[in-house]
């Protein structure tokens, strides 16, 4: 297996970059498009477990798009092969000061494109002392 193939990582990185910026402006068909519509696709967010492209595709639909803005830090996006990847990050938010979210998805190539599968969100006290690894991007 090989792991972190360049132009692997460069599309995986766009499309995570994609996702960011559709995220933080509440652009709701390109999320919609980035997740797979499967019922089998899952999101585990702050406050809520959906289960099934049907469930995220409602809570995008109705979130509110106040407050979206966040500063990403430390994202480590991994691929391995050519088909699979996953992406993880902190984010911060000015409205939450001692708050630290981590965000971690599974992205799987399919002939349409790089789809998440599998989502994590949640929100934890910043830790006192954080880790650093040398891979950051």
């Amino acid at each position: 297996m090989q792991i972190d193939l360049p132009d692997v990582l460069a599309e995986v990185t766009a499309q995570f970059a994609r996702y960011e910026k559709a995220l933080v402006s509440n652009d709701v068909a390109v999320l919609d498009e980035l997740f797979r519509n499967d019922p089998r696709t899952l999101r585990y967010g702050i406050a809520e477990n959906l289960y099934g492209y049907d469930a995220i595709m409602a809570f995008r639909a109705a979130r509110s798009p106040a407050g979206l803005m966040r500063r990403t830090d430390k994202t480590v996006i991994t691929t391995y092969g050519r088909d699979t990847a996953v992406a993880s990050t902190l984010f911060y938010r000015e409205g939450a000061p001692g708050r630290v979210g981590r965000q971690m998805q599974t992205w799987i190539r399919f002939p349409e494109g790089w789809r998440i599968v599998a989502a994590h969100v949640s929100i934890i006290d910043e830790p006192k002392s954080s880790q650093h690894m040398d891979q950051t991007t």
